[in-house]
């Protein structure tokens, strides 16, 4: 981190993580994945959740109920249409949010840490606010705290208050050697919890991630709705070409001549080649890979990603 560029926005506090309930209301997250099962009559569900929802009309299959026919349709088409309906139902939450040191990096707004707690909150808000549980695991070098889900204002404070603690606990002279085990470790923990029908919410850099963070995640998803949120600092893709910088990793600092071309250049193809493998991960996994940069605000960029994520689930 450059010193004459150090962000304003280095920890955050549990006041601060519980004020963005009001900026969190107007997101939207992707919803499930419709089962496209038929559903018999119109009768008011007896599960918690919110009934039935009309889905779309298509072409009458054998093996439709027939009280399914919308029989307005039918007769302008001349030829049989049902409406199709979909159940609504509890979806407990659970948010991932990593504090490790490779989180405690920033170049202009804020800490990639900071916007992960940010990011994490307004999620949880926004999830207790659509009325089903929300819980979550967060995760450092050392250790892994855990909130079970509850539909409960308490327990999202809960969750800021411990994104905050460990946020807080973040220093350049970090001594304990990183740990990038711990985000498979963490993921490990939420598959023991989440067997079906979460939400899982990932908020990571996917700093040490390997093959069996994609396995993991590949199980997560099969009976899961996954979002991974890829938490950044834009410094590393737009390097300057004049001056040195020092750079810490905690007990350990090391200098990068800037000046020089291939240093720029070894550089700007790690963080490339790490994007590209982010991304095919994102297109074998099916899962939505929402790139959240710390040096903007927050908010705006988590809605507008949730929205874009949304449309391109409903074209398919």
């Amino acid at each position: 981190m450059p010193a004459s560029q150090a962000p304003y926005g280095i920890h955050v506090t549990t006041e601060q993580l519980v004020a963005l309930e009001a900026r969190a209301r107007d997101l939207s997250f992707v919803q499930k994945s419709r089962s496209h099962q038929q559903l018999a009559g119109r009768m008011q569900s007896s599960m918690r959740g919110r009934g039935l929802t009309f889905e779309e009309l298509r072409d009458y299959l054998p093996g439709d109920d027939i009280r399914s026919i919308d029989w307005r349709v039918t007769a302008r088409t001349n030829k049989p249409v049902v409406r199709v309906y979909s159940e609504e139902k509890e979806r407990p939450a659970l948010v991932v949010v990593d504090q490790r040191i490779n989180m405690f990096f920033g170049s202009r707004r804020a800490m990639k840490s900071v916007t992960a707690a940010e990011a994490a909150m307004l999620c949880a808000w926004r999830i207790l606010g659509s009325g089903d549980r929300v819980g979550g695991f967060v995760f450092n070098d050392t250790d892994i705290d855990e909130v079970r889900p509850h539909r409960s204002r308490e327990a999202v404070i809960t969750l800021a208050g411990k994104i905050a603690a460990q946020n807080g606990s973040l220093d350049a002279g970090f001594s304990e050697p990183p740990s990038p085990a711990s985000l498979d470790m963490t993921l490990q923990r939420v598959a023991s919890i989440a067997h079906h029908d979460h939400l899982v919410i990932v908020i990571t850099d996917f700093d040490g991630h390997s093959a069996a963070t994609r396995d993991i995640l590949l199980r997560l998803s099969g009976r899961n709705d996954v979002i991974c949120i890829l938490v950044y600092d834009p410094f590393l893709l737009d390097l300057p070409t004049s001056g040195d910088i020092v750079v810490s990793g905690g007990g350990l600092q090391a200098e990068l001549p800037l000046r020089r071309a291939d240093v720029r250049q070894a550089i700007d193809t790690f963080a490339r080649d790490r994007g590209r493998e982010l991304r095919d991960w994102q297109r074998e996994l099916g899962l939505p890979m929402l790139p959240v940069s710390a040096a903007e605000e927050t908010a705006p960029q988590l809605r507008r990603l949730l929205e874009q994520a949304a449309w391109r689930q409903r074209r398919r």
